[in-house]
């Protein structure tokens, strides 16, 4: 019987590398350098683009190697071929729908359980390079590897790197313009696995038919778009498995004999001393992931971090000088002289100038008092997860978030909402079930400050130490609250936990720094114009009445919380984006038109607020209309009914902060 699939495999590949630059994927779990790698061989951290039907991006960068033009795709986190999240079911379509060498990047102390993605890589027929990352902690740690060994074994190059230092990176270079193609892996299956592979043998591409059976009888991914099978084979295939009885223990078989192939292959080629558990690195672990210390470190990091960096600094020293200095005496009334004498139409020129023109409104609040505080969270968060401190905080709330329906993976998404809700909504898809989905994308729109709204309000509570507390509990609390309730009342089992906890390092300052730049750079390309167009709908607002009636119903509102009539324009702005409300009692707090008492119920009602625009639109993308607009419904009555609670508390027991 002829083969007639081998042809639509190998001739799609070979002219999806002749149609443009060469493209090469970096592949491996989360935590083992591919973005550090990435970086070194492109020069730029990120460019950012969605793959095809899908929210999960993709990084790509360019590169000159062997006198061609290279594209270098740096893929999400993979920890094998059979994929639980989305964003793991992204790679592992990459890698069977686009042509190209592979270089698998592994953390070299890890090697035992990240080599049998290696197997399966080669075993597709593709060059595959392995990249032994961070060498240098796996020879302080105990670990040998026999480099020459592994790689006559393996049939591929084998490049030992530390990439933070730029180790290595000239090897790999050089091994990619070799371009060597492995020889299948020799990896032995249950018989019944074994007699389905021979089934569509006849039918598959000849230099990679174990690979693409596998696919084909895990049903799923491109398989048969790629190496198409009669149906008729595959019913044969699937009898000679055994039926659905033999699928579902399918995956069991073929993952326990690639780590028995694994096994074996390193036994001639790897080893590790017993001086691993007696490192500083596993005495600093206990301590990280001990709640009874762990606690107190995250205490010292959000201290550190979020309130003396962020808020004090960012939110405090930096906005001061941008806003007073920068702006209040130099660029404003500049535009405003400018416009002054060219634009003589009143109504035109309050589109740019005055209290709500784009540029001294919306180019202010953005570049003034909303950039400094992201940065500094940006910076921040940059060097807390090169680090390595992040997937251990992780491993510490699991216990705490599975009461809130949560699993410790989690803790990602929501510490990244503290630099962006918008961006952290997006990263919910690392999150395996749809039910953690939901839980964490309404958490974060609830009662997760991003970096421009924390740090305007911890700049302004902190003149008030004793609201600013409060503050803290009741959003705490909420969080909390929420969390527990949703757990309840949705269906769905209790998550299950499985993170790499990658090596505790000193940051690299060029990779920090390049990592802030880059989130910086979305910032700029992605939230900045949404400020400029608040700014916009803000003066239509204004110049047709609409905004003015808007206030003015507000008012009775606003006072039933117990705030000055002043607070209604901030809290209308909130609903155009969280940070200008914050911005708006920024303004208010400045001129005295707060006590500390109102300063607290405003600042704890609109931490509580309605998303901002960007992050609307993103829920909507992610989770659906109707899903996002009851959210927003909640989310609303939510933050109004806590701070009219919370203003007659502090009324009633006689309070004054």
């Amino acid at each position: 019987m002829a083969v007639n699939s081998a042809p639509s495999v190998t001739e799609a590949h070979a002219s999806a590398g002749a149609s443009g630059p060469r493209k090469v994927f970096l592949v491996g779990n989360p935590n083992v350098g591919k973005s550090v790698i990435f970086n070194a061989l492109t020069g730029a951290y990120a460019i950012v683009s969605n793959y095809p039907g899908t929210t999960v991006e993709v990084l790509e960068g360019s590169i000159e190697m062997g006198g061609q033009r290279w594209k270098v795709v740096d893929t999400p986190g993979l920890y094998s071929l059979r994929p639980i999240t989305e964003e793991e079911g992204v790679t592992r379509d990459i890698l069977l729908r686009e042509a190209g060498p592979v270089v698998h990047v592994v953390d070299a102390k890890n090697l035992p359980r990240m080599l049998p993605l290696t197997l399966e890589l080669c075993m597709s027929g593709r060059p595959v390079i392995l990249a032994l990352n961070l060498m240098d902690e796996a020879e302080k740690a105990g670990v040998e590897v026999d480099i020459g060994a592994l790689s006559e074994s393996l049939g591929i190059p084998v490049v030992q790197m530390v990439a933070t230092k730029g180790l290595g990176i000239a090897d790999l270079k050089a091994a990619l313009v070799q371009n060597p193609v492995p020889l299948p892996p020799l990896v032995s299956f249950p018989k019944r696995i074994e007699e389905a592979l021979e089934t569509l043998k006849p039918y598959l591409p000849q230099e990679s038919w174990r690979f693409w059976g596998l696919r084909h009888l895990e049903g799923g991914g491109a398989a048969q778009e790629m190496a198409p099978v009669p149906e008729e084979v595959l019913a044969r295939a699937e009898r000679a498995l055994g039926g659905a009885g033999g699928r579902r223990t399918l995956v069991y078989q073929v993952v326990r004999a690639f780590r028995s192939a694994s096994r074996s292959l390193l036994s001639r080629c790897y080893s590790e001393s017993a001086r691993r558990s007696r490192s500083l690195q596993g005495a600093l672990d206990r301590i990280l992931l001990n709640p009874w210390t762990g606690f107190p470190v995250l205490a010292a990091v959000l201290f550190v971090g979020l309130y003396e960096f962020v808020g004090v600094f960012g939110g405090g020293v930096l906005v001061g000088f941008l806003e007073n200095v920068l702006f209040g005496k130099w660029i404003n009334p500049f535009l405003e002289g400018l416009f002054a004498h060219f634009v003589p139409w009143e109504w035109l020129r309050s589109l740019f100038v005055g209290d709500y023109g784009m540029l001294t409104l919306g180019l202010r609040y953005a570049t003034a008092i909303i950039l400094p505080v992201v940065g500094t969270f940006f910076l921040a968060f940059s060097v807390l997860e090169d680090s390595g401190y992040l997937p251990r905080l992780a491993m510490m709330l699991d216990r705490l978030f599975r009461r809130i329906g949560l699993n410790g993976r989690a803790v990602i998404p929501l510490v990244l909402g503290f630099g962006c809700d918008t961006m952290a909504t997006m990263t919910t898809r690392i999150l395996e079930t749809k039910r953690e989905r939901l839980i964490a994308t309404f958490l974060l729109a609830l009662s997760i400050p991003c970096s421009a709204q924390i740090g305007v309000l911890i700049g302004l509570l902190s003149g008030h130490p004793g609201a600013l507390l409060l503050w803290a509990f009741v959003i705490a609390s909420i969080f909390l609250a929420a969390g527990t309730f949703m757990a309840r009342v949705l269906p769905g089992e209790k998550p299950s936990f499985f993170m790499e906890l990658p090596p505790l390092r000193l940051p690299s300052p060029k990779n920090v720094w390049s990592k802030t730049v880059s989130r910086m750079g979305w910032y700029f390309l992605e939230i900045f114009p949404l400020f400029i167009l608040a700014s916009v709908l803000i003066w239509a607002g204004q110049l047709t009445g609409l905004f003015p009636l808007a206030i003015k119903a507000l008012r009775p509102v606003v006072g039933l919380l117990g705030l000055p009539p002043q607070t209604a324009p901030a809290v209308l702005f909130g609903f155009f984006r969280r940070d200008y409300g914050a911005a708006g009692l920024y303004d208010l707090q400045r001129v005295g038109a707060l006590t500390g008492n109102q300063l607290l119920v405003a600042a704890v009602t609109l931490t509580l607020f309605l998303p901002c625009i960007a992050q609307f639109l993103i829920m909507r993308k992610e989770r659906g209309w109707k899903v996002t607009l009851a959210m927003s419904g909640v989310i609303l009555a939510v933050a109004f009914v806590v701070g009219w609670t919370l203003n007659q508390v502090l009324s009633v027991s006689g309070v004054a902060l």
